[in-house]
Parts: C-alpha cells; sequence; structure tokens
C-alpha cells in the first residue's frame, strides 16, 4: 500500500508557533499548484504497480487554494493515477476558510475527510497564537461540515500553552467532543527554534513551557476521550472505531509514500528524499523539468531506530516477530536487553511478543524510544 502527501506551502498568517515550510505572500498560488501537478507527472512513476489507498493534502494551508487552483491538482491525480483504491482523501482547513459553497465544491471532488485547524476554542488561546480565525468561525465551520454530510472529521488540539488552566482545557475538550468529531489529533505545545515564540520566551515576554503542566494535561486528555469511546491509538491522535487515520497509521507503519510541493518528504523502505523548502527555488526547477530533491540512502540502524520510535508511539507496540524478521536477531536480543530496564520500571510493558509504552509513561514515549536506539 502507498500514499501520496501532498504540501500546500501558504497561510494567511504565520502562527506563532509553527515552524512549517510555508509563504504568506500567496500570489504564486496558481503557479504553485501548475507546479506541483507537473512534479505529480514527473514522479508518477515512483509509484508504479503499487496500490494507492490514502492522500493527503497538508501545509500550510490547503484550504487557501480557491476551488479552480485545487481542481487542477485534482485532476492531475485523476488523469495520471490509479485512485481507485484510494479510501482516504484528507483536506487540512482553516475554519476561516470554511463556506457554504466551498463545502459544496468539496462534495464534488473525490475529499471524502477534512481535517480542521481548530487548535483551541479559548479566544485568549488563539489571539497568541496568531490564529486567522476566532471562537465564532471555529464553531460555525464544524457546524458546517456536519450539515454538509462530511462523516470524517478530524479537528486539531492543542495543550501545554502558556497560562492555559487545567479547567480551561477540560473545557476546550468538552466543547471538541460535543461537535463528535469522528477523529482528534491532540498536541503538546512544543518551543520550536527561530519561531515567534521561541524568541518571545528568550526575551521574558512569554511564560516557558512548563512540562509538569502538560504532563497532567496529557492525561486529562486521555482520561476524557477514553470515556468518550475513542481509541487512544497514537501518542497525539484519537479516533472513533474504525476511524483510525489511514494516512498517518501507514506513516507510522513504515509505508511508502510520495511527497510533492515545496519541502515535502518521500519513503520508499530504503531511502528517504524530500523537496527544497523555498518556493521560488522549486518552481524554477519544475519549470526546467528538474527535481529539487535531496535523497539519503537509509542504513539498517536507520529503518531500526524509526521502526522503534514510530512502533512505540502506537498502541500496537513493536512486534517483535515482524522486527526479528526485518532486522535479524541479534538486533531483537539487544532490544530486549536494552528494554530490561525500563520493563522493571513499569515504562514498558512485554506482552504476547509485542513490546510498547505502559499507560502511565505514554507522554515520555519519544524520550523512552530514543533510549532504544542502536548506533551499530
Amino acid at each position: 500500500m502507498a500514499g501520496i502527501y501532498i504540501h500546500i506551502p501558504f497561510c494567511k498568517k504565520a502562527c506563532y508557533y509553527c515552524n512549517f515550510h510555508f509563504s504568506t505572500t500567496l500570489h504564486h498560488k496558481l503557479s504553485l499548484c501548475e507546479a506541483i501537478s507537473k512534479e505529480l507527472i514527473l514522479r508518477k512513476d515512483e509509484l508504479s504497480g503499487q496500490i494507492i489507498e490514502s492522500i493527503y493534502f497538508g501545509g500550510g494551508t490547503p484550504s487557501i487554494l480557491l476551488p479552480e487552483e485545487l481542481s487542477i491538482i485534482l485532476d492531475t491525480l485523476k488523469n495520471h493515477f490509479d485512485l481507485s483504491f484510494v479510501r482516504e482523501f484528507t483536506l487540512e482547513a482553516n475554519p476561516d476558510d470554511i463556506t457554504e459553497a466551498y463545502l459544496e465544491y468539496l462534495k464534488g471532488s473525490p475529499i471524502n475527510r477534512l481535517s480542521l485547524g481548530i487548535q483551541s476554542f479559548l479566544a485568549q488561546d488563539l489571539a497568541w497564537m496568531n490564529r486567522a480565525h476566532d471562537v465564532s468561525q471555529a464553531k460555525n465551520a464544524l457546524s458546517l461540515v456536519k450539515k454538509h454530510g462530511f462523516n470524517s472529521i478530524s479537528l486539531d488540539l492543542m495543550y501545554g500553552l502558556p497560562n492555559l488552566s487545567h479547567e480551561d482545557w477540560i473545557a476546550n475538550i468538552a466543547t471538541a467532543l460535543s461537535y463528535s468529531p469522528e477523529h482528534i489529533s491532540a498536541y503538546c505545545l512544543t518551543i520550536e527554534p527561530k519561531t515567534a515564540m521561541a524568541n518571545a520566551i528568550e526575551k521574558g515576554k512569554m511564560p516557558p513551557i512548563e512540562e509538569e503542566i502538560a504532563e497532567v494535561q496529557f492525561k486529562i486528555l486521555r482520561e476524557m476521550l477514553l470515556k468518550a469511546g475513542y481509541i487512544h491509538y497514537e501518542i497525539s491522535n484519537f479516533a472513533k472505531p474504525e476511524k483510525l487515520a489511514l494516512h498517518n497509521t501507514n506513516y507510522w507503519r513504515g509505508e511508502n509514500y510520495l511527497g510533492v510541493g515545496p519541502a515535502a518528504h518521500s519513503f520508499n523502505g530504503n531511502q528517504r528524499s524530500w523537496n527544497i523548502a523555498n518556493n521560488p527555488q522549486y518552481l524554477k526547477s519544475i519549470q526546467h523539468n528538474e527535481l529539487p530533491l535531496t535523497t539519503e540512502v537509509l542504513t539498517e540502524s536507520n529503518k531500526f531506530n524509526e521502526y522503534i520510535m514510530t512502533s512505540l508511539r502506537t498502541v500496537w507496540g513493536i512486534n517483535l516477530d515482524i522486527l526479528e524478521k526485518r532486522f535479524g536477531s541479534n538486533r531483537k536480543n539487544k532490544l530486549l536487553h536494552e528494554a530490561e530496564n525500563l520493563i522493571k520500571e513499569g515504562k514498558l510493558l512485554l506482552v504476547e511478543d509485542k513490546l510498547r509504552i505502559a499507560e502511565n509513561a505514554l507522554f515520555y514515549a519519544d524520550g523512552i524510544a530514543s533510549d532504544l536506539f542502536q548506533l551499530g
């Protein structure tokens, strides 16, 4: 199975916490859509013989594209790829872009899943994030997508925010649940270098992030969503039964994917490649029929460590039988030896040839996984 990721590198405003590649200069949108379409054609053979089951428009803000701009890419996909096995076709959207007319257009397209960048239902949070939408737009967007019959909706929330009380976080989750979304992605705020937030904290204009508070809010999140019937299938992701995000689940399971657009990453099992994170240079390269790609051939250690990291973030954990088949008994035995103390400390559980993070240690999953990395 394989997926296609399409990066739309435009936003109306720069969120203070974001370090993804985007531009707020919007007059090249049409040219970028044409270039992305051309890149898809240039690289279509990379998925030759593979079944495509998911397509994901991410960013940036994909919903910033006008219907005629988005249709350029959709038509290219339809004309040059076999989409007959695609089960999940996702578009990330910001609430301020959601209108009756836009949803009517989307309902007539192949897109069958919307991921809404809500982030918070609290006005003060949206203000310091520098989000383009307000609370009323967030609520209106959720109501509209339900009204138009989208039955696969994901929404994003953030916790561990400056001055976010536990009471406000509980209210935030409750508001999200009142719309009964099929999927919720909840991310702990992290301070990324060279962002406006990192600069504000460094200058003392914003309080630093307190890990202890974030951990409590993670536990609140997990308790409320499990009680509401959601499956906590990945550290940052919760879904109703049968509504797990297919595209991202395939990432964590190591499936192949083709990434197009500026800064987009691709993976084929043996190597990883990524496009240049510069819109003008990307355009220039594609216009000259050149792929602006950097490629890294993965070592066995790279592959092993990535398998450890992605597997431990999921509810399924590390399948030791699969690990042994892929990497050999020596790596498996070394892993089990390194895991002994973590198992004794109650941070890892070993059950029926599955190694996974204990519930009380989920907040620290990435750190635990890195303790199990192998260099040689």
